[in-house]
């Protein structure tokens, strides 16, 4: 199959539709550095990245003049996707200052379940096998983005900046929501209030606790696993006590299973062990309570849909003439 990458091709002028939705996110929180400007801890600097990204993005868009092809039309979105790993912990960065709200979520999962299910389960399948299941189902996040991009990229390229369009303005929304909806998640907010008061169901406030204090429980499961330390090295080094709801792995791959289905049965059918996988090990890693990821599951279609409209409703438009 000829892609034609290099091809150069008759192009419209301005931004595409990921950029600009990147740019108002950019602009968003931008305006609230200004509104928290006093309490944060370096706002200079999160307004510097933001200028930065934004002169880059315009970069980009005079660049990509001077050799519009498939590919430069390729680089300019994953660059923009790319910048998600930017924008996740920069969460962490706003929700610091509001209060806590993990002991709401650990309280409600002892009042459903009567006991903690992140504690549960991987007390209960620490074996090497289940262990590593789950945490090759954890880290396959990030190839499966990478998977349904490239399929969209080299087979159905007409959809392509849709389909990136939904991906990043989805994130971005959940983000939104981890700012002003400060829950870390068992692995942060476990430690911080004792396993024993875990044991005995009690889950104190902790206030801005997170803003000083940024332990992480280590991983359970098998230790000496490939998998568990892959994952366990991607938390040590990108995990801030944030996002935990919802879920935004089991929101984010529901959207990725959505448009791979729309894409290719086959390629739905291939993702689909990794997809449960990865949704069981949002709990069972303790990353989230089972609140979340009920909670990421169904707020992914939700997110599918209104996203969607936006895209057709305000920023469809062909990359090529």
């Amino acid at each position: 199959m000829a892609l034609d990458l290099f091809k150069r091709v008759e192009t419209r002028k301005g931004l595409f539709a990921v950029e600009k939705i990147t740019l108002i996110y950019n602009l968003l929180t931008s305006i609230l550095i200004l509104f928290l400007f006093q309490r944060m801890d370096h706002p200079w600097h999160m307004l510097l990245d933001r200028a930065m990204i934004a002169a880059m993005t315009f970069l980009l868009m005079y660049l990509y003049r001077l050799a519009p092809c498939k590919f430069s039309a390729f680089v300019r979105i994953v660059i923009q996707m790319s910048l998600l790993s930017y924008w996740y912990p920069d969460t962490f960065e706003f929700n610091r200052f509001f209060p806590n709200l993990d002991h709401v979520f650990a309280t409600a999962e002892q009042f459903i379940f009567n006991g903690q299910p992140a504690i549960w389960f991987c007390h209960t399948f620490p074996h090497l096998i289940v262990s590593e299941a789950f945490n090759m189902g954890y880290f396959f996040y990030y190839p499966m983005m990478l998977i349904v991009t490239l399929f969209y990229f080299i087979y159905k390229f007409e959809w392509f900046e849709k389909m990136s369009f939904v991906l990043v303005t989805s994130f971005f929304i959940y983000y939104l929501i981890y700012i002003f909806v400060p829950v870390a998640g068992p692995q942060f907010y476990f430690p911080a209030i004792g396993i024993d008061n875990v044991s005995k169901g009690i889950f104190p406030a902790i206030g801005d606790y997170f803003n000083y204090n940024q332990e992480l429980l280590p991983g359970p499961g098998y230790q000496h696993g490939f998998f568990y330390s892959l994952v366990e090295s991607s938390q040590q080094v990108g995990e801030r006590p944030t996002a935990a709801f919802p879920s935004s792995h089991v929101g984010i791959s529901t959207i990725l299973m959505i448009m791979a289905w729309r894409g290719s049965k086959k390629l739905f059918a291939c993702l689909i062990p990794f997809y449960m996988l990865l949704c069981g090990a949002t709990v069972y890693i303790q990353a989230h309570y089972v609140i979340d990821a009920v909670v990421g599951f169904f707020s992914a279609f939700l997110l599918y849909v209104v996203v969607t409209w936006m895209f057709k409703k305000w920023f469809a438009q062909p990359m090529f003439k």
